[in-house]
């Protein structure tokens, strides 16, 4: 793996993280959901309006923790994860991709190792991720990180 680190997000991170989530849900989900529904899923979570306020808030709203990236050793940034902890006690991941040319490397495990540490430091002693679909391809990463079935499409880990 040619990580260089997993940071909190700059506001010059936007442009590339929206990007990466883009690539990543269209990848993922634009078969298994259809064109327009996965469209509709870029349209809402990965306009550069929203990242670039996104990143300016952490800490700012309540339970929000904000966006991580992960860079490569040339600084350009390979993956992202963002969440928080909304209700006491329980995490949740709100997104996590890497650049598509880059899975299986570590660098969504390092994202999520990330993200956790940050959860726990606030108090987290459980984590969630909803996935968009059932049967998501991104299922057996999560599982592999120790996270069960509690829906279709939502899943959790006791941290």
């Amino acid at each position: 793996m040619l990580l260089a680190d997993v940071r909190t997000a700059a506001p010059g991170d936007a442009t590339a993280i929206s990007r990466l989530l883009a690539e990543a849900i269209r990848g993922a989900y634009g078969s298994l959901l259809g064109e327009i529904r996965a469209g509709r899923l870029v349209s809402d979570h990965c306009s550069l309006p929203r990242i670039r306020a996104e990143i300016e808030i952490p800490g700012g709203a309540p339970g929000w923790l904000g966006w991580l990236v992960a860079a490569d050793a040339k600084g350009s940034v390979v993956g992202a994860v963002s969440g928080g902890v909304p209700v006491a006690s329980q995490g949740e991941l709100y997104a996590l991709c890497t650049a598509p040319g880059r899975r299986r490397e570590g660098i969504g495990t390092a994202l999520l190792a990330a993200a956790t540490d940050r959860m726990r430091a606030h108090g987290a002693a459980s984590q969630g991720i909803g996935l968009p679909a059932e049967g998501a391809p991104d299922l057996p990463f999560f599982t592999h990180h120790g996270f069960t079935e509690l829906t279709a499409v939502r899943f959790g880990r006791t941290l």
